[in-house]
């Protein structure tokens, strides 16, 4: 199977000498790697040329998680799958990628989501996220699954993603203008054009997080934006919120067992999830200055008068 690698990059520091070696030993050698990057000025860049990467600079502040993505999708040429990693998703064994691209011998698979394992010594709470929202069974999802699982039938994440490049052409690619969540987006599109989608537990990356309170908030207000922009997603696949009672349970139930004493933690991070959550959702009522200032992705609303919604 032939396919290109597109990853944005934004100074990613020493783990980006690691990304590129385990990208350098998988079975199935990409045609061509694509990097967009925003301006590195850690010697990254010097890093991707020598390792033959395609790379394509752009202003920090125009990167939009869609429109960069779909940028990149435009140059990749005589492939029929290209697959999509964050600079910190590190490709977890050498079949890596042969695992996330098995799943296309089905001819309407049109994405896969691979696994995301918690980075080595990550704490509980960071651990937990990728265990529940990553589990060690893979599976196939279509449209009628969203009666049963609501917004999950729909989940997928570009930190290590692929895709069949005629089905994501056909639903007409990235969105150009999203705060983030431009996997979902084109994942939702997929399934509603009759495609299915899978998960490869097989296909695996270390990729986790360990969010500060604020930046949990920062996260989830921008989950809440792009809700109220994608406003069709909710009205097809049903709440976010359905979800994330679920995911609180779980949480408690692995902290019981594992770590105890972060369950005032956890309660807390939850909170401002949910306060952040339910201010993206308003978002078009609250002055740009302010949702600057919530946000992680700032530069969003970059010379914005008032809220619009992406259709």
């Amino acid at each position: 199977m032939q396919y290109s690698v597109i990853v944005p990059t934004l100074n990613p520091g020493g783990l980006w000498k690691k990304w590129i070696d385990t990208l350098e030993t998988q079975s199935i050698a990409p045609l061509a790697v694509h990097v967009v990057d925003s301006e590195s000025n850690d010697g990254s860049l010097e890093l991707s040329v020598d390792a033959g990467f395609i790379v394509t600079t752009i202003n920090k502040h125009e990167f939009n998680h869609g429109r960069t993505r779909q940028s990149a999708l435009s140059l990749v040429n005589n492939v029929e799958y290209v697959v999509l990693l964050t600079q910190d998703a590190i490709l977890a064994n050498p079949d890596s990628i042969k695992e996330i691209l098995t799943p296309f011998q089905d001819d309407n698979i049109s994405a896969v989501c691979g696994r995301q394992l918690p980075r080595k010594n990550a704490g509980c709470i960071e651990a937990h996220s990728r265990l529940y929202n990553y589990p060690n069974q893979s599976s196939v999802r279509c449209f009628e699954d969203r009666e049963v699982i609501g917004m999950k039938a729909a989940f997928l994440s570009n930190s290590f993603a692929a895709y069949r490049v005629s089905a994501l052409n056909e639903v007409g690619g990235f969105p150009e203008d999203v705060i983030f969540g431009e996997d979902m987006y084109v994942a939702a599109k997929l399934l509603k054009s009759g495609y299915k989608i899978a998960y490869a537990a097989d296909a695996c990356v270390y990729h986790s997080h360990a969010y500060s309170l604020f930046q949990e908030f920062k996260r989830y207000f921008d989950m809440g934006v792009f809700h109220a922009r994608a406003s069709w997603i909710r009205n097809e696949f049903g709440a976010a919120e359905n979800q994330a009672a679920r995911f609180v349970v779980s949480e408690l139930r692995y902290l019981l067992q594992h770590a105890f004493w972060r369950i005032p933690e956890a309660l807390l991070r939850s909170g401002f999830r949910f306060v952040g959550f339910r201010f993206g959702l308003i978002e078009s009522r609250l002055p740009v200055l302010l949702k600057k200032h919530m946000s992680m992705n700032s530069a969003y609303f970059r010379g914005e008068i008032k809220g619009k919604s992406v259709d």
